[in-house]
């Protein structure tokens, strides 16, 4: 069993829902060589999430901006913890409710995601600083002939 760690910084992104899964594999090639294992992805940020979803429609990753905008609403009045601004603790909310990691099955040198999933980044903050992605790749290698 082989272990490949890697830290990174993502392109930085505006607020929203953008698929990642190209932009992981680009920094992490080794997922080709493995035969058998997986992938956990996590986010060094409390305020950013990560979450698998649908990757064809873009009417998705809006209809998740606009479910959150409604159902964490930015108002002063409704939180304490407001120091950096109206989207500080949503911006915490959001990312416990998505989650800050996923796994993902690596088989033959592939993601093995289903036919219309992607890895979704989830920005929640207005005004975002450039975020830390770790990506732990384990499994047995294909053999090298």
């Amino acid at each position: 069993m082989n272990i490949i760690q890697k830290e990174f910084q993502l392109i930085r992104k505006q607020r929203g829902f953008h698929i990642i899964t190209d932009e992981i594999l680009n920094h992490l090639p080794e997922v080709q060589n493995v035969r058998l294992g997986t992938l956990h992805v996590f986010v060094k940020h409390t305020s950013a999430s990560l979450t698998i979803n649908e990757n064809a429609d873009p009417t998705v990753r809006e209809d998740f901006e606009s479910f959150f905008k409604r159902t964490v609403p930015e108002d002063f009045k409704l939180y304490k913890h407001t120091l950096e601004g109206p989207d500080d603790m949503t911006s915490h909310i959001k990312s416990s409710l998505l989650g800050s990691s996923v796994t993902v099955p690596v088989t033959s040198g592939r993601l093995n995601l289903g036919t219309w999933q992607g890895i979704y980044f989830c920005e929640h903050r207005n005004q975002a600083g450039p975020r830390t992605i770790i990506c732990t790749l384990q499994g047995i290698m294909k053999a090298i002939i």
